[in-house]
């Protein structure tokens, strides 16, 4: 299904007409954000764009269509199927993926449970509708990074947000689990806790992350590593955003078992990462063979250094 129906189908029907010009920009748009009593924001080639009342593109915020709280709640349950109760889970967790593999986050009034943990989010005033882009060949510049006499190489990208960290980590599962004159496909395993990589919708992927690839979804990263080298046989895992030390030492755990690794961090630099996780550069050299910092030049994403970590093959 083309990228700007599965845009459109997210509105209610007696909307479509509004969204229709801003669906038709399916290419460019990263983010479109809605909140109670303020303009509409368009997130879309790196500007900041606005709507009027007919759906046309405003570059100022000055006489720009602001949401209605009516307008969230009909949105938030058109895209439930008008069952939230369905949805308890996700909204729960702060966004539901939806077909076409675009996520919608969601924020309003925490409801706790007498222990401290979230039980729902209500009175919902803040929807972001984060847009799916698969970018085919994105990671076309690294593939021959990935490969030396030994095979394949464990990788890790390290990138400040909105760097193009998970763009780059989807393609090259992709290309790893197809396989081509870099090398022969691999089964990999995939924990998309936060369905960003596979976009699965119903437990199936809205993105292609090649023929060989098996993806756990909306499980935590430390235990769906485990569950996949038990139940699935992995030659590679990749994850996004590796954020704790219990999920770092799942990966040595899995590199113990013979796999190779993928993984992304948010980082300005290696430095940076090896402070937060207090784990030294030696430490990071036993899991990872190359690495690649990523960065913005111009506005456009691009690989500002390749980072030679454990290398022993070229």
């Amino acid at each position: 299904m083309p990228v700007a129906n599965t845009i459109l189908q997210l509105f209610p029907a007696e909307r479509r007409g509004f969204w229709k010009r801003t669906a038709a920009c399916e290419k460019d748009i990263q983010e479109i954000r809605l909140r109670a009593y303020r303009p509409v924001v368009i997130h879309m080639g790196g500007r900041e764009l606005f709507l009027d009342s007919n759906g046309l593109f405003l570059d100022s915020p000055l006489h720009a269509y602001s949401a209605t709280p009516q307008e969230l709640e009909g949105l938030l349950k058109h895209i439930c199927h008008y069952s939230l109760y369905a949805f308890e889970d996700e909204l729960r967790q702060g966004f539901i993926t939806v077909s076409g593999g675009h996520r919608v986050g969601v924020a309003g009034q925490a409801v706790l449970e007498d222990d401290g943990r979230l039980r729902s989010i209500k009175n919902i005033s803040y929807i972001n509708i984060r847009i799916s882009h698969q970018v085919m060949g994105a990671a076309d510049g690294v593939i021959s990074y990935m490969y030396g006499e030994k095979g394949l190489k464990s990788a890790l990208i390290v990138s400040p947000p909105g760097c193009g960290k998970t763009t780059l980590l989807r393609d090259l599962i992709r290309q790893i689990s197809d396989g081509g004159a870099w090398g022969r496909g691999m089964t990999v395993g995939v924990v998309d806790e936060r369905s960003e990589l596979a976009g699965s919708f119903c437990g199936v992927p809205q993105n292609d992350l090649g023929m060989r690839t098996d993806v756990l979804d909306a499980c935590p990263k430390r235990l769906g590593m485990l569950l996949l080298l038990r139940s699935m046989s992995p030659q590679v895992i990749a994850i996004d955003e590796l954020g704790s030390s219990e999920e770092l030492e799942q990966l040595f755990r899995a590199a113990s078992c013979g796999c190779k690794i993928l993984a992304t961090v948010h980082g300005d630099c290696l430095r940076d990462v090896e402070r937060r996780f207090g784990v030294g550069r030696e430490k990071w050299n036993q899991l990872f063979d190359v690495g690649f910092l990523l960065g913005r030049r111009d506005g456009r994403c691009m690989m500002r250094e390749l980072i030679r970590m454990g290398e022993s093959d070229a």
